[in-house]
Parts: C-alpha cells; structure tokens; sequence
C-alpha cells in the first residue's frame, strides 16, 4: 500500500494551527500521590537553572513536605481572591499570569473546576489563552479526569469523577506518565504522604484498592501510548510519509449491503478488543447504490448501526469504486487489520468485475488481512433494481437524439459526404451517457453505428456492408462510442459524487452561518429543527437536558405527542451522554432517535429526529452530514450558554461592587456619630451619671463600632485587598493575647489547652488575633453561658486549633454555611449577630493559606470550629523565629 503523494491537508492545518502557540506537557498519573507535582516541579528546576524563564501560577502541595521545598526558588504569582457566596476563594490570577509572560508556566490540576466568577468556568480553559498567547504550559492530570475514561471509571470504582475535561485538550500536547506500582502507591498512602489518616483509611478500603490502581494505570499508559500514535500519524500525514509505524494496532473493517456483513463487523470488534485497539466501520458509497433495493438498504443501515452500537467509528466516504475508496482510506488511517468479506460469485461476474478482495491482496503492504466468507448473493427480483417509467424515457430519448444526428447527417452528407458523417454519431452517445449513465450511452453507440450503417454506408436502407474499409468504420465508430459512454458515464458519476459532497459542505455552513446569527435559546432551537427537518427530510425536536423532567423547547412541524417511552429515551440520552431510540442500541422501540448536544460543558439538550413513515431517521449514507449537524447545533448552543454565565457574572460583579460601596459607605459615615455618642457616654460617666445607665449604653456603642469594624473588615476580604504580613508566631500566645482581649469571655469559662510546645507557625498576627476573637465572641454568644474551650493539636500533617462551645450545636449538613456573609442559620444556636464574624473568619483563612471548618462536637453537645494550618505553614526548627 502506498500513501499519498502529497501532505494530508488536514495535517498541515493541525500544524499551522500549532505554529505561534505555546506548547503543552502533561504529566498524567493514575491516581493522586503517584507524584505529579513533584516530578512537573523537577522537571520546570532544571528548566530554569538552564536559564529558561519560569513562572508559578498554581502549584497544589497538598501539605506534602517534599512537594512544598520544589517551589523553592521559583517565582510564584499571587493568586486572585474572588467572593463567592460570602466565601473568598484564592483562583490562579490568569491576567496576572498573560502580563508576566513567562517562557514557561506551572499550572497545576488541569481538570480544576474554576470558581463561579472566573473568566472561564475550567482551568484547562485558562491553559488554552495561556497557550494561544505562546506561553509554554506544564501540567498534571490524573486519567480518571479524561471525559472518554468517565464511564470505565465509574464501572469499577463506583466513584463517579464529576470534574472532567475533554480528550480534545490533549490533542497535540505532550504525555509524559508519572508511574509507580500500585503497592508502593499504597504504602505511600498508609505513611500518610497523600492523605491524612483518616481519609487514608477510607481511601484504601474504597477508590484505592490495588485492583482499582491498576486498572487506572493501565488506562494511562494507553491513553499515553494513543497519544503518540495520534501525534505520529498527524506526522507522518504532514510529510507524506508511507508506511504504518503502527505503536499500536488499528482495525478497519469493510462494510456493504451483502448479506452476512453483520458477521463481518462482530468479527472486527473481536479482533479489536483482541488488540485493545480502536476500529473503523468503512463503507464506501459508490454510484451503484443508486440501484439498491429496499432490502439492500435496510440490511447496510442495520450493520452500520451495529457497529456504531458496538463502538466503532463509523466512516462513509464517497468513490467511483469501491477498491479506491478502500485503499485511501487505508493509508489515511495507517490500518494495520483489515476484516473484509468475500462473496460467492459466479465465474463469469468475477471474470467481468473482478475481485475486490484480490485487488486488495495484491495492492496493500504492510496490511493484515482477514478475509471471511459471505453468503452467494441473492438473486434481485426481475424489476426490482429498475424503475420502468423513468429508464424507458431515458431510453427513448437517447433513441430520439440518435435520430435527430440521423436527420442532420442526411441534410449536410450531400457537402461533406458519408464517410464525415460517422463522426456526428459520437454526440448522441456521450450526451446518453452523460445524462442518463452508462446503460443508455452504450445503448445510444449501438445505434448510432447501425442507424450510420443503415441510411449512409453503402447500400443505404439495408445492413449488409460490401465494401472493407466501410467494415472498419462501422466497427471502429461502435468501439469508440462504448469507449466514450464509459468515459463519460465515469465523468458523471465522479460529479454526482463530487455535487453530493458539495451539498452537504454547503449545506454544514449554511447551518454554521445560519446559528452563528442568533442569540436567543428559542429562537436557536427552532432554527436547528428546522434545519435538520429541511436537509435530512425527517420531523426534528429539541428538548432540554434535565433527565429529571425533559421539556420541549421546539418542534418541526409542531409536534405534542411523544410516548412514555420517547420521554424515557430524551431522558437516557440527556444523563448518559449517549444516543437512544431508534438504531440506537437503547430503548429501540422509540420512533425516535435522540442524541444529546455535547461540549466541554457538558449535556446542553437532546435533539430528536423521526420518519413520518417510520423509516430509519438517519439512514447511512445521511450519517456523517447528521453528525455534523449536531456537532454544529452542540457548538451554538455552548456559545449561547457561554454568553449568558458571562451576563450573569458581569450582573455578579456589578452588584458585588455595589454592595461594597454601600458596606464601605454605612461602615465609614455611621463611625463618625458612633465616636461622637462614645464621647458623650464618656462624658456623661465622668459627671457622675449612675452606672447602671451608663453601662448599658456604653455596651451596645461598643456592639455596634464592632459591627463597624466587622464591615470594614468584610469589604477588604471581598475586594481582595488583604496583604497578610507573614512572620513566625506562637499559637500559645496568640491564643492568649485573644481572650484576654474578649472582654466577653472573662468570666472564667474559658478553658485553654494548647500546648506550648506547639511548633511556630508563618502567619499575620494581627489577622490571626482578629480571627481567634470572633471566633471565640461567637462561642461565647451562642454557647449559652456555658464552658468555652480552646485546644491546640499537632497532627501528622499540620496543626489543628479548635474553639468549642456547648449550646445547641449546628444543623446537620448545613455546617459550613455558617462560614457565609450575613447568614444566621434558622433551628441552630447561629439565629443572632450580624452574620459577618465566621465569614471574615474564612476570609482571612483563605488570605493566610489556613482551612477553616466547623462541625458538630462528639463528646457532647456543642460547636467545634477549626482553623488548620497545613505543614507548609509550620516553622521548621533551625528558621528564624
């Protein structure tokens, strides 16, 4: 087999595309902890000290020692806060990152879910504008995050990963496997280096079973390896090399409307999970299936959708033959396994047509072939292949052209005589041919050279022929015009080929053009069913993507009644993924065939489509213009979606602002009368007024400046403004110095037990303090009066600093709501205050690199609020203090 003489267009425009981009490694791992990080880190040190400019913009340790000393020495760009639901959330500050320009930059997680507020809902989102700004990207992905692996996962860890990425985005990067066995995976994990211990434990006794590890490494080094064979082919394309340089098998399967072609394409999926490799159903459409009877159509719709139920890739590309057809598609793929069947002919139709199999033999290289015997084909019924009206008028009109060339050579013969005549015949021939095909232009050369025999060659009016050389001219105008109704008959063929190939080209930017216009869901979903009504001949409906309750949005021609079952399929196609109903391998009695509008956004609506006479929605030679249809009705709808979560965010931020002009605005004009009332109270105080007046109302001045103080406090965290001052502190006293300035908790319930032997930590004191208060103000308000207690732990992985109370504790699953702007929590002990304490708690957490958490006591009643300071954070002895 021989590839093309020239580069894969395609090819080349995967490489320009390439050229002024950045370039992408990732570094795919089975699972957590097999060493992602660390070894994306190693790799970028060396990078660096070879003088290549590097920069941090989102690096995860995960508290893991030896991941956090490989940040050392590289330049790390801040991280971006951004409010979230009275939360701040510390994102990569992608702009920060596109005005640094580095030569190189560290992107950590690729699968990462962004917060709501971002400019692109994924990370791997902001790793494109990275790469399309020529910035180059390392990276980490565990394979379990892979949209094409989702469902395999789920089937034998049941954990069903919720943050993935489209396959896509690994298109052209390069694949380096971080790979340790699974054994020395889990002992990494009982030491306690991934998880702390408790969720090591669960982890080993779930996700983390040494079947489950290796079947997750096995999908990463074939993921890898179907990476670089991707990457390989789209070379050997570019530069019109031949050959296979096969990393990996390829199976290609031949697919006709001979009986026993379902054979075939069970055979070929054996083969390819033999392999372990992915596989091609090829048919090739010639303009014989013109002369397809209804049988034979229905019989090659029902393989391919068999192989499309089973998996393959389904192909259906138009030729002149089938053995060109076949052989492009050959070296296109680089197929190593060909399965492809052999039919029981005659003698006499394999001595006229010859043997597709044998060509293919004698033409491959490099190609296995497994060739499986069909069944002799049927014999059609007489008629069956022939629509009679319609080839007898073409039949008649080529003898009328014969004719009228008959009466134009007998006016012109007495000037140019009858031996020129002959040539006058060759027209009716090739217009026969081209006009009508192969059949009626051999029939019109027939007659033409008995029609010039008749009334022009020596005796005229009889078919005798005395003279030789009239002999010669008689045979050789019959030869040359079966030579050219072949010629032409090709010619047209290779058109309508060429014109159906068009149509549908056109047809997919028409579409694009038509979609790229709108803005409305509504108005987008009646375009597209009324586009795929109009191009496919079929009834079209949109509906919603909800599984729980699929609503229509559109309807060509208007359509209500939809059956139980049609329901049930809009339903799977919309939570799978997958397509359903009819030639579909779910819920197959449906009239209907529903596929869902896919992108990296997930499911965006189901688009339906069915026969008014119940007749296959999408039938084979329609499959790939369908498929691009919902490719392009998928894109449009993304677009839209796209453009409203950015409406929505721009409504966020212009609210967000609003609201902290008007915090900012009460916290700053109201403190200037509180001052004035403090002074009077002091004033007051000083002449003598009775205490118990003066007590009260000095109490509430002071609630309401710590109210002051606590909007301020809330606008710096939700602006970002926050600049911790990092040094290394004492937990021991700073816990210390927070009660003694609670004036609230000076009544000898508090209990300290923090050890002071407690390693020091990187922190802002006096954010520290101003955490630790709230936190113990909020114990003591809402622990009814009763014990507060402070404790200070060291764990394998940080240091745990927990403040808890004994009042009626937090509602189940609603704990960490707590943490919100403004939330006081109906049925808890949380209904009083302002609601700002614990959200400036989690601010200033967020700021110092410190989780906060808040749960329910075990040992008795009671709240239990956390702030865990990782072992990055801990100062290591011989630093400075």
């Amino acid at each position: 087999m021989t590839a093309s003489a020239r580069p894969s267009p395609d090819a080349l425009l995967r490489l320009a595309a390439g050229e002024g981009r950045g370039k992408l490694k990732v570094f795919l791992g089975a699972a957590p902890g097999v060493g992602k990080t660390y070894e994306m880190l190693r790799e970028a040190a060396q990078r660096r000290d070879a003088g290549v400019d590097v920069a941090v913009g989102v690096v995860e340790t995960h508290g893991r020692a030896e991941t956090e000393a490989m940040t050392t020495g590289f330049e790390i760009v801040p991280r971006r806060a951004i409010a979230y639901e009275g939360r701040t959330l510390a994102e990569m500050d992608l702009d920060g990152l596109l005005a640094r320009r580095p030569a190189l930059a560290l992107v950590d997680e690729f699968a990462h879910t962004n917060a709501a507020g971002s400019r692109h809902p994924k990370r791997w989102q902001d790793v494109e504008e990275l790469l399309a700004a020529g910035i180059d990207v390392y990276t980490t992905l565990n394979v379990q995050h892979l949209e094409s692996v989702n469902d395999i996962v789920a089937s034998f860890t049941n954990v069903r990963v919720r943050e993935t990425l489209p396959d896509k985005v690994l298109d052209g990067a390069e694949l380096e496997v971080v790979d340790i066995p699974p054994d020395e995976l889990i002992e990494r994990l009982r030491e306690g280096k991934v998880y702390v211990p408790d969720e090591a434990t669960r982890a080993l006794a779930n996700f983390f079973s040494k079947s489950n590890l290796s079947a997750l490494r096995e999908l990463a080094l074939r993921r890898a390896a179907q990476a670089i064979d991707t990457q390989m082919l789209d070379h050997l394309r570019a530069h019109a090399m031949a050959g296979n340089y096969a990393a990996g098998e390829r199976v290609m399967v031949a697919v006709s409307e001979q009986p026993g072609a379902d054979t075939l394409v069970r055979a070929a999926k054996r083969l390819a999970d033999g392999f372990r490799s992915p596989w091609i159903a090829l048919h090739v459409e010639t303009p014989r299936e013109q002369r397809f009877t209804d049988a034979e159509r229905e019989r090659l719709a029902a393989t391919l959708g068999l192989a499309a139920t089973l998996g393959a890739t389904i192909i259906a590309i138009p030729a002149t033959k089938v053995m060109e057809g076949l052989l492009d598609q050959l070296a296109e793929h680089r197929v190593t396994q060909l399965v492809i069947g052999k039919s029981q002919r005659s003698w006499w139709f394999e001595r006229r047509h010859g043997s597709v199999v044998d060509r293919i033999v004698r033409a491959s290289d490099g190609v296995a072939i497994h060739v499986l015997p069909l069944a002799r084909m049927p014999s059609a019924p007489r008629g069956a292949r022939y629509r009679p009206p319609e080839r007898m008028r073409d039949y008649a009109l080529s003898l009328l052209a014969v004719a009228a060339v008959t009466a134009l050579g007998l006016l012109v013969q007495p000037w140019i005589g009858y031996r020129s005549v002959d040539m006058l015949f060759l027209l009716p021939t090739m217009a026969a041919a081209s006009l009508f095909g192969l059949r009626k232009g051999l029939f019109a050369g027939v007659m033409s050279g008995l029609a010039y025999n008749f009334f022009f060659i020596p005796p005229v009016y009889t078919l005798t022929i005395y003279a030789p050389q009239n002999v010669i001219t008689f045979f050789a105008l019959i030869g040359v015009a079966v030579v050219i109704a072949q010629l032409a008959a090709r010619v047209r063929a290779q058109a309508e080929l060429g014109a159906k190939s068009a149509r549908e080209n056109a047809a997919i930017a028409s579409f694009a053009k038509t979609l790229g216009g709108l803005s409305e869901e509504r108005e987008t979903a009646q375009s597209v069913c009324g586009e795929v009504a109009a191009l496919l001949d079929v009834q079209a409906v949109l509906f919603t993507a909800d599984p729980a309750n699929p609503q229509m949005i559109a309807s060509v021609p208007p359509n209500g009644a939809f059956t139980t079952l049609d329901i049930a399929a809009v339903a799977w196609a919309a939570e799978r993924g997958e397509p359903a109903g009819r030639g579909t391998g779910t819920l197959t009695a449906s009239e209907w065939r529903f596929h869902p509008l896919k992108t990296a956004l997930g499911t965006l609506a189901v688009l339906g489509v069915s026969r008014a006479d119940a007749g296959d929605p999408v039938p084979p030679h329609r499959a790939v213009l369908f498929m691009s249809l919902v490719d392009q009705a998928a894109l449009a709808h993304e677009r839209l979606k796209l453009e409203a979560d950015m409406r929505e965010v721009a409504g966020l931020r212009d609210r967000d602002a609003l609201r902290s002009t008007l915090l900012s605005s009460l916290a700053h004009d109201l403190r200037t009368p509180l001052t004035a009332v403090s002074a009077g109270i002091d004033a007051l105080a000083a002449d003598g007024a009775a205490p118990e007046l003066i007590g009260p109302v000095r109490a509430e001045a002071q609630r309401l400046a710590r109210f002051f103080d606590d909007l301020i406090e809330i606008v710096r965290v939700e602006a970002g403004a926050l600049t911790p001052k990092l040094e290394a502190t004492d937990l021991t006293d700073a816990v210390a110095a927070a009660v003694h300035d609670v004036r609230a908790a000076r009544t000898g319930n508090t209990v300290l037990d923090v050890p002071p032997d407690l390693p020091l930590v990187r922190t802002d004191a006096a954010l520290l303090n101003h955490m630790l208060i709230n936190l113990i103000d909020n114990a003591v308000k809402h622990g009814g009066g009763s014990e507060v207690r402070l404790e200070g732990r060291r764990s394998s992985d940080g240091i745990t600093l927990a403040v808890l109370d004994e009042g009626p504790g937090l509602p189940p699953g609603r704990e960490d709501a707590v943490f919100e702007t403004f939330t006081r929590i109906a049925g808890s002990d949380r209904t009083g205050g302002t609601g700002l304490g614990l959200a400036i708690v989690r601010g200033f957490g967020k700021a110092l690199g410190v989780e906060t958490r808040a749960t329910n006591r075990a040992d008795r009643g009671g709240a239990r609020f956390e702030l865990f300071f990782p072992e990055g954070l801990l100062v290591r002895e011989g630093q400075a203090r």
